[in-house]
């Protein structure tokens, strides 16, 4: 049985998060299937408390994880923990990132470029017109759309991204198999496809209030800037704003009529000091978006060379100077230091500072393996 599915076990344990999965990966040096099979005195020498030792106990007794994995696989859903190299980037930067996230689709290195669409589930139609808008707008420049696959503003954003031809993740507040509203299943199917499903709830977690205020969280984790679009005062969607603030991500609201009271959450937040959403070209300025196309336009017209191939290798698995790169490579500093700009400005290799590079793995090895490889 893979390793992972000792992750999906303990998270399956209340009381079970990223403090205590970190706590439980130190104790038994990163050997979770050791910690799933330990006696119940080793987890009180863990300082764990009653509650959480007899829930893990109760736990290990109920649930078969050679089964639950098994039923993974074959409805197509992936774990991603934090040992993966293609857990999402954006989201493991944030403080206490989940340990297990759980996948139907594909999430890929250009939805880095993400922005979330959030907002009442008793949409207007100004508000309908101003998020099909905004999410036709940021599919057409390939800008992935983050939101909560709710009804309302969050349901209006996935349909008019995919319309648009783009890509756009879900994050629910329940287990993949319990996609909800049961409205939105097919929906959620169609986002798989061109996109994916996410959430942080093992299998067979149902749609809990308490459920989502946390996956707000991932929402606002995922994405580089929240657009809410309406919201009440008491609104789901100013979780989500006041998460991304926390989490150094920008907050825009849409401005609205001050009598409405879809617009009090929004108009409060603009008080507050969050920037007025008024175009879709706002978002341009503030996340200077207009790097990610640079670097997608500068793959496509600028062609790899046998030089930049030959670099990725060299980087392909370390952190390495411009002068060790050289070394390794046999080319002249100069040269490299010229091709690694170029690397960079297609976003191949990231500079890691003191002049020294590293690759960008997925992105570079999807580029060299294509029709660009030499």
């Amino acid at each position: 049985m893979d390793s992972k599915a000792y992750w999906v076990g303990f998270n399956f344990v209340k009381g079970i998060g990223a403090v205590r999965m970190r706590a439980l990966l130190d104790a038994f040096d990163g050997d979770l299937q050791a910690a799933w099979e330990a006696p119940i005195s080793r987890f009180h020498s863990l300082g764990l408390s009653e509650r959480i030792v007899e829930n893990i106990v109760r736990v290990r007794s109920q649930i078969n994880l050679e089964q639950i994995w098994n039923r993974m696989q074959t409805e197509g859903i992936q774990v991603l923990t934090w040992d993966d190299e293609v857990y999402p980037r954006m989201l493991k930067e944030i403080d206490q990132p989940p340990p297990v996230l759980y996948q139907r689709g594909e999430v890929i290195p250009e939805d880095e470029a993400a922005v979330a669409i959030v907002g009442t589930r008793r949409v207007s139609a100004y508000g309908r017109g101003v998020t099909e808008e905004l999410a036709a707008f940021l599919a057409r420049n390939r800008i992935t759309v983050v939101s909560g696959l709710a009804r309302g503003v969050d349901a209006i954003a996935h349909r008019a991204a995919l319309q648009a031809g783009g890509r756009t993740l879900a994050v629910l507040g329940s287990g993949l198999d319990r996609v909800y509203p049961p409205e939105n299943q097919n929906l959620g199917a169609d986002i798989a496809r061109s996109g994916a499903l996410l959430s942080d709830y093992p299998l067979g977690t149902a749609p809990e209030s308490t459920n989502f205020p946390p996956r707000n969280r991932i929402i606002s984790g995922l994405s580089l800037a929240v657009v809410v679009i309406e919201a009440g005062s008491t609104s789901g969607a100013l979780i989500t704003a006041s998460f991304a603030a926390d989490q150094n991500r920008d907050v825009l609201a849409v401005p609205g009529n001050i009598t409405s009271p879809n617009s009090k959450g929004t108009n409060m937040l603009i008080q507050n000091g969050a920037r007025p959403y008024l175009k879709p070209e706002d978002l341009l300025e503030v996340l200077n978006l207009e790097q990610v196309n640079t670097r997608r336009i500068a793959r496509e017209i600028l062609p790899a060379d046998a030089t930049e191939t030959q670099l990725i290798k060299v980087i392909a698995e370390s952190t390495l100077s411009v002068d060790e790169i050289s070394f390794l490579s046999g080319l002249p500093v100069e040269v490299v230091s010229a091709t690694l700009a170029m690397m960079e400005l297609k976003g191949l290799v990231r500079n890691a500072g003191s002049m020294s590079y590293m690759a960008i793995r997925d992105e570079a090895a999807e580029y060299y393996a294509g029709d660009h490889g030499q």
